[in-house]
């Protein structure tokens, strides 16, 4: 029996035919990228690109692994060395399932763009999620969640949040 993970169907893809997905919000130092290209210079790629497969366009959209991608478009003896090819492990869910899958590896290995967390957190509200939803899929707390949502400052995100009277302002006579 096959098992199910993804990560035993690793195919070559044309990097041509990969493209970023437009929610990451990971960002890399200069120095950590030096890193990465020297980690694939000498070990080669140890982990594949984690896509999702757009039949319609013949594409496939990262989910995990932009940088990675990254350094096969900029560093010439890497993309002569891998003949334009990419380890791809193909992953098939749908969109909010992809941003919960991207935010969880890179969670996992760092730090964050907060705005663009904040984005993420914005869209999957606009698509029906839940906060309880982001929280068990992203790894978040309440607290995070609620702080994320303020820095995109939309009224729309807090529709359905109770608040409570903490207090009630006093007139003042003048």
């Amino acid at each position: 029996m096959t098992p199910k993970s993804p990560v035993y169907n690793i195919i070559a893809v044309p990097v041509e035919k990969i493209h970023p997905n437009t929610y990451n919000p990971n960002a890399v130092a200069p120095p950590e990228m030096k890193l990465l290209y020297e980690s694939i210079r000498i070990d080669g790629y140890t982990m594949p690109i984690v896509c999702y497969y757009v039949k319609e366009e013949d594409e496939y959209i990262i989910v995990d692994g932009f940088h990675r991608y990254r350094i096969m478009l900029e560093y010439p003896d890497i993309y002569e060395r891998e003949n334009g090819m990419l380890p791809v492990s193909v992953i098939d869910k749908p969109l909010d399932y992809r941003m919960a899958s991207t935010i969880r590896h890179n969670r996992a290995r760092g730090e964050h763009n907060v705005d663009l967390m904040s984005n993420i957190v914005k869209e999957l509200h606009e698509i029906g999620r839940s906060d309880a939803w982001i929280s068990r899929h992203l790894g978040m707390d309440r607290d995070e969640i609620l702080r994320l949502k303020q820095i995109t400052g939309l009224t729309a995100l807090f529709r359905d949040v109770q608040f409570g009277s903490a207090w009630q302002p006093v007139e003042e006579d003048d």
